[in-house]
């Protein structure tokens, strides 16, 4: 390959996680960063390439805005790239941007916010189409309700309750922006009325290892009866994961997207 030099580009994709062992490349099972790492190393003379993505989501989570970043050497632009990587690449991820990026810029470390939604389907029939891509509770409280009993954990908080056992972080103190909650029909029509959809969007600074699904799984908790009105503020007073709701499943989650400084 001629005219190699030395490029950095920040990549932004969307995946459907089901077939993966999650983000991160792992032993027992195909990653998203290991299908674009394996789609990038013809494109750098077949040169080992290390990615580095803004979040790791877990198995089974979605992505209509993950950002990555990779540094190489290589003869193509940015938008040859993304081309190369989409004729290569499994048909459940994209490259939905390329672009040249600064050598210092880092996916990860360059994050200052990221939004993430949670969709929950209830009603009486959900579609073989729609389960894929959210969780069924067949019955749930309005959504003015939902959002008003997840307010307390907007700000800086110790979330340790709504943190996965076995976490290895420095802190557990995390800060979120805003917790926003929605409805609208699911795949509705005049004919064959099916489940409402419900989002449960989440825009925060950091996340720890399953957090918004154990934010998920309390608010839903509290919504069904299983967990006191005052379950969230009991969590957050008592720093243990048993002191919050269940783990909501990994399916209903999509990271949305990842924010950075303008210059970045």
């Amino acid at each position: 390959m001629s005219g190699l030099s030395t490029r950095t580009f920040k990549l932004t994709l969307a995946y459907d996680g089901a077939a993966y062992v999650g983000w991160q490349r792992q032993q027992n099972g195909p990653s998203v960063q290991g299908a674009i790492e394996t789609a990038l190393e013809p494109l750098a003379g077949d040169a080992s390439v290390s990615l580095v993505g803004a979040g790791r989501t877990d198995a089974g989570v979605h992505a209509l805005g993950q950002v990555a970043s990779v540094t190489m050497r290589t003869s193509v632009d940015a938008d040859a790239l993304a081309r190369a990587l989409n004729a290569t690449l499994p048909s459940d991820v994209r490259v939905l941007a390329s672009s040249p990026a600064a050598d210092t810029f880092h996916a990860r470390f360059d994050a200052t916010a990221k939004r993430y939604r949670y969709r929950l389907l209830h009603g009486q029939v959900v579609t073989p189409f729609e389960r894929r891509f959210a969780w069924s509770v067949p019955t749930l409280t309005d959504p003015a309700h939902l959002e008003a009993l997840a307010q307390p954990l907007v700000g800086t908080h110790d979330f340790t309750a709504f943190q996965a056992v076995g976490s290895d972080v420095q802190t557990t103190v995390r800060e979120l922006h805003a917790i926003t909650v929605g409805r609208g029909a699911a795949g509705a029509s005049a004919s064959h009325p099916t489940a409402e959809l419900t989002t449960i969007d989440i825009h925060g600074a950091g996340f720890l290892r399953h957090m918004v699904r154990i934010i998920v799984g309390t608010l839903v908790d509290i919504a069904t009866e299983r967990l006191p009105p005052d379950a969230i503020l009991r969590a957050l007073d008592h720093p243990e994961r048993d002191a919050a709701g269940r783990t909501a499943p990994p399916h209903g989650l999509f990271l949305m997207r990842v924010e950075y400084n303008s210059s970045a």
